[in-house]
């Protein structure tokens, strides 16, 4: 499932479609430790472990997955959040640490750079800091 190249396979993701996704170094050390709990057998990376601990390869529902990051939420001190933040913040990350946004799409799954451009949150100062890569001539 984790690969030497740091991605994972994912089968029948959204829209039935197959992709890689990669994954940054230390969630790769993260992936491989859930593993050896999980077990290598195929099927869903995230999955139901029920009160006795006992990990079961059955697929969350996305419900489960929003009453998980719900409370991990609230445990954590955040409020008012969507799981679609995460992905909010990911493309902003990403675009804000230069990532051209072709790759970030992508990155993403998406069809169109314009759909990646409507989940991008920074303001007003990323255009300003933007500019200051151009180099004007002094006048003499």
């Amino acid at each position: 499932m984790v690969f030497k190249s740091g991605s994972i396979k994912i089968l029948n993701g959204k829209g039935g479609k197959d992709r890689t996704a990669y994954l940054p170094d230390g969630a790769v050390t993260v992936v491989k430790d859930w593993l050896k709990v999980r077990g290598r057998e195929a099927g869903s990376l995230f999955c139901h472990i029920n009160k006795a601990g006992v990990v079961t390869l059955r697929q969350l529902s996305s419900q489960a997955v929003l009453l998980i990051l719900e409370k991990r939420g609230k445990e954590a001190g955040v409020s008012d959040f969507s799981a679609h933040d995460f992905r909010r913040t990911f493309i902003s990350e990403l675009l804000d640490s230069g990532v051209d946004i072709v790759t970030v799409q992508k990155l993403v799954g998406h069809a169109t750079t314009d759909q990646t451009a409507r989940y991008d949150r920074r303001g007003e100062e990323t255009k300003r800091q933007a500019v200051q890569f151009i180099s004007v001539p002094r006048r003499k």
